[in-house]
Parts: C-alpha cells; structure tokens; sequence
C-alpha cells in the first residue's frame, strides 16, 4: 500500500479496502508478538554478528518511529466535510 490513509479518510474506504488494512494490522501483531517472544529467550551470546544486532536495532528503531508518526497523525483533529 503506497498511500498513506489518513483517520478521517477511514470511514471513506470501502469494506474490501477496511479488511485489508485490519488483516495488515493483524499480521503486523502476530510478527511483533513473535518478534518478542523470539528476543525474549535469546541471550547475548546468540548474537555473535555484532552486525547482525545491529540491523535488527536499526530495524525496530525504524518501527518504533513509524509508530509514532501513526500515532501523531491519529491525534490530529479530524477535517470536516
């Protein structure tokens, strides 16, 4: 999904389009829940690759910010028609 929808934008898509982004959001728990219980049994001399580490870091760090910027826009006050 290329476009960003905004949250006063939601209620304009249609029901296919309002499945598909709770089936995403869905699939985006079971990875971070998974994610965590995988992180959550490892030791630090699992990780050998420093650099490996690091990617994984970067990555979560990248989410991290993502999920505040979803977070900001939802409290923007929504536009009126």
């Amino acid at each position: 999904m290329s476009e960003r929808i905004m949250p006063d934008e939601f209620d304009d898509l249609d029901t296919t389009e309002k499945a598909g982004i709770g089936a995403a959001l869905y699939r985006c728990r079971a990875l971070a829940a998974k994610i965590a219980n995988d992180l959550r049994n490892k030791r630090p001399e699992h990780f050998v690759d420093r650099l490996l580490l690091a990617d994984i870091h970067a990555s979560l760090e990248r989410v991290a910010d993502m999920l505040t910027r979803v977070k900001q826009c939802s409290r923007r006050p929504q536009r009126r028609r």
